[in-house]
């Protein structure tokens, strides 16, 4: 498995600070912010870009996310999907080969509802093909739908398209209904991406994303959930997301340091001795 971090990790800082201070830490894989990046284009061009990134040495390994595209109807959809292309376009020009897709918050599903969904998903995934993006299904623990990973498994088989794979994200993982057999469903085929986080000190249900802190500092059983990974033969990135706004206000190189040393920690690489210790910005 290969680390990474999220730019989720410092959200309040640009994308080019995330890429110098993520390179300054060592780090060499970054999970894209797509807002950040669309943000950063803006002042500055496709190739400049392309020559930050090659300069520091910084491989963009995901994208997140898109959301809107499974349930929307009529003009939302078509707004969604236009903005998902243009999304590709950027992937395709970044190199990046993964892009994270969340479901659509609804109040309730019915069996229409869900038909919809993996038709659209299925839908979602060919455009996907077309700029050679694979596209990673997050379930989310509070969502009404496709808040499990069994969940997120079915729809992603019954979608039948090979670039469709799932979003772990442990922290949804631990907070909401999965249980570990879950586990069991996924395969390297199926298992497109990683996040992982870690919580303490806070009861599943209540836990938000606020509550993210180091993963190996709280109270989430990584090594068997990591063990499983192994198991299955995943060699696909592992990637720091936390959305916690402590850390967004502290000093975000440091954030970076610590952030890419618990996790190589966690996955058994040999890492220079650190103090763990964040100082605000």
């Amino acid at each position: 498995m290969k680390p990474c971090i999220s730019q989720a990790t410092t959200m309040s800082r640009t994308f080019a600070e995330d890429i110098a201070n993520c390179a300054d830490a060592g780090c060499n894989a970054v999970e894209v912010w797509l807002t950040k990046l669309e943000q950063h284009l803006e002042i500055e061009s496709v190739a400049a870009t392309q020559r930050l990134l090659a300069d520091r040495k910084i491989h963009l390994a995901a994208a997140a996310y898109q959301g809107g595209l499974l349930l929307s109807q009529g003009e939302a959809r078509k707004a969604h999907f236009d903005h998902f292309r243009r999304r590709l376009d950027l992937c395709q020009q970044f190199g990046i080969k993964t892009m994270l897709v969340v479901a659509d918050f609804v109040d309730k599903v019915d069996a229409t509802s869900l038909d919809r969904a993996i038709v659209s998903l299925a839908q979602a995934g060919q455009w996907a093909a077309g700029f050679d993006v694979t596209l990673a299904l997050e379930f989310r623990a509070k969502n009404t739908f496709c808040a499990s990973l069994d969940t997120a498994v079915a729809l992603v088989s019954q979608c039948g398209e090979v670039n469709v794979g799932v979003n772990l994200d442990i922290f949804h993982y631990y907070t909401g209904p999965s249980k570990f057999d879950d586990l069991g469903l996924l395969t390297p085929n199926r298992l497109a991406h990683v996040q992982i986080a870690d919580i303490a000190g806070v009861t599943r249900e209540l836990a938000t994303d606020a509550d993210r802190i180091l993963p190996g500092d709280g109270d989430i059983p990584l090594t068997p959930i990591l063990d499983v990974l192994r198991r299955i033969g995943y060699m696909g990135y592992i990637c720091v997301e936390l959305m916690n706004p402590i850390l967004w206000q502290a000093n975000s190189k440091q954030v970076a340091e610590i952030a890419w040393t618990s996790l190589r920690k966690l996955l058994g690489e040999a890492v220079a001795p650190d103090a763990r210790h964040v100082e605000r910005s």
